[in-house]
């Protein structure tokens, strides 16, 4: 169980704050996907970096299986974010130099597992997500979409409690994006991970089990009549004295 509790993350500059996230209360259920939306800026990449420990809150508390993330030492922490959250940033971070399956196992080789086991746990990976034919391919020769692939299979491959995918899809088409969604859910459902989406894809994210939209750095449920059009306001920003 993911559950935060009136957590807080504020920006500050010369002449302003940016209030990224204001009192953040949420639980995410194991084997649950819920997609969050709000516009570009809104603190959503802020969250997901709070719940992967990268990022320290201001006030609340965050705690996974029952743990206060700020209980943890340093060693918990990288426990943590290496062995239980897998997170797919928003710009595929890969390897360089290697192929799609080096990359795709890299992050099991770092935390131990053996090059032929972590080679092993990764291919299926590359495979459900469409990679099947391009395992041997330097990462430097895939496109832009399947590089991000290569990352998700990168993320998935450790088996993670708890799956943080920040606009996973954005690189993709719609229908390679509807895919992946599928597969976070199923990845969910099945084998019991929170799953937390950032996304801007509605129709993507119509698979979740929950939608929510951050804006104003408050989290709330989202509307029916809530359209991508409607997720582009900017921040809001409060002037400091």
């Amino acid at each position: 169980m993911l559950e935060l509790d009136g957590v807080v993350k504020h920006y500050h500059a010369a002449t302003e704050e940016v209030r990224a996230v204001d009192g953040v209360s949420l639980e995410i259920a194991p084997g649950e996907i819920v997609a969050l939306h709000g516009p570009s800026g809104s603190g959503k990449t802020t969250l997901l970096l709070l719940i992967a420990g990268l990022l320290a809150p201001e006030a609340g508390t965050i705690r996974f299986d029952g743990r206060d993330l700020a209980s943890f030492s340093e060693k918990q922490a990288s426990d943590y974010l290496f062995g239980e959250v897998g997170f797919i940033y928003q710009n595929a971070r890969l390897t360089p130099h290697v192929s799609a399956l080096e990359s795709a196992a890299s992050k099991l080789i770092s935390g131990g597992v053996g090059t032929r086991e972590a080679r092993a746990r990764a291919l299926p990976w590359l495979q459900r997500v469409g990679l099947a034919d391009r395992v041997k391919q330097n990462t430097e020769q895939l496109s832009g979409g399947e590089r991000q692939r290569v990352a998700i299979a990168k993320a998935l491959a450790g088996d993670p409690k708890l799956i943080l995918a920040d606009e996973p899809t954005g690189n993709l088409d719609s229908a390679r994006s509807h895919e992946i969604v599928a597969l976070l859910a199923s990845v969910a459902h099945e084998g019991g991970a929170c799953v937390l989406l950032v996304t801007h894809d509605i129709q993507a994210a119509a698979l979740a089990d929950r939608r929510l939209t951050l804006r104003d750095g408050t989290l709330s449920d989202l509307a029916p009549e809530d359209g991508a059009g409607a997720l582009d306001a900017p921040p809001r920003r409060t002037a400091t004295a």
